[in-house]
């Protein structure tokens, strides 16, 4: 089985689970575990902020708010469509607008980046209306290591700023929080307060520590063969936008081609591929990430058009 559904489907290596199994360990939530400590620490500098505090799932890293999304070109909104959506109430009646988020790399738009000078009018205009700022980073490193852009100059502009470590870094599970000292004591509270807390997580946290290490260069290629694998299935006749191609994400509108998502999913599975559907009604995704090879590219630039019927309609 090819399988491309996700980054989140990466599996420990060797060596990530050596450095797992020679883990030194201590109480976690009394913040005695020096692996944890140490992972923390990496994290913070790595994004641009003072603190990190480490959680089991990045949706505990990002918490949960109401929210309000954009429509946009590619994943990205701009100030003037800020300025139009920001409510200022007296909170009797209707919410007011207290945080701005933004994803990046863009996850529905396929893995788009955010070029930074839409980050910082991003950030001007938030400051001037009085907005937190917060960036998911779920995949902010695939984003760094495409734009060539180190993440903390990204993370900076931000209040909070949340990764993943179980998706394109391919640990086991784990994401972290970063901010300001202050923010992250309330983060550590509030981490306790939904059951995040833990005891010798260093073992885990170990995981994320050699990830930091080893896996985030590698990307690149990550990337690399996202982009083959899209100009192997334009020329194949399947609807591609090569122009979106920009980390790991490749998405397929198999609208044109007549199909369903759910009978092209089951086409694709049937000859050994896996994709998996995305928000949009026609389209679906193949993301490439450290389990994929070249090899696994080469087969998938075959299989994927003769599942989807393209190489017959040429």
């Amino acid at each position: 089985m090819i399988d491309l559904r996700s980054d989140t489907q990466t599996k420990p290596s060797a060596e990530m689970r050596a450095a797992m199994a020679s883990a030194e360990v201590g109480d976690e939530q009394k913040r005695e575990d020096p692996t944890v400590n140490e992972l923390e620490r990496r994290a913070a500098e790595l994004l641009g902020q003072e603190e990190a505090v480490y959680v089991p799932t990045a949706t505990m890293a990002n918490a949960g708010l109401m929210t309000r999304p954009l429509r946009c070109e590619a994943g990205r909104f701009t100030p003037e469509q800020l300025r139009e959506t920001v409510r200022v109430t007296d909170r009797s009646h209707v919410p007011p607008t207290k945080i701005v988020s933004v994803e990046n790399t863009h996850n529905s738009s396929g893995g788009r980046v955010w070029p930074l000078d839409e980050i910082e009018a991003i950030a001007a205009t938030a400051r001037e209306l009085d907005l937190r700022l917060h960036l998911d980073g779920a995949r902010v490193l695939n984003a760094s290591v495409a734009s060539g852009v180190p993440a903390a100059e990204i993370g900076r502009y931000f209040d909070t700023v949340t990764i993943c470590l179980s998706k394109g870094l391919g640990c086991p599970l784990g994401a972290l929080v970063a901010g300001s000292a202050e923010l992250m004591a309330e983060a550590r509270r509030l981490k306790h307060l939904f059951g995040g807390a833990m005891r010798q997580a260093g073992i885990v946290a170990a995981s994320g520590v050699y990830a930091l290490e080893h896996n985030i260069e590698r990307l690149a290629g990550d990337h690399a063969r996202a982009r083959r694998l899209a100009e192997g299935l334009d020329a194949a006749g399947v609807p591609v936008d090569l122009e979106q191609v920009e980390t790991n994400f490749v998405q397929v509108d198999v609208g044109p081609l007549g199909l369903t998502p759910a009978d092209a999913l089951e086409r694709l599975w049937q000859q050994g591929v896996g994709l998996s559907m995305t928000a949009h009604p026609t389209r679906l995704r193949a993301v490439t990430h450290l389990d994929v090879d070249d090899a696994d590219i080469d087969g998938a630039v075959e299989l994927i058009p003769r599942a989807l019927g393209t190489l017959a309609r040429a």
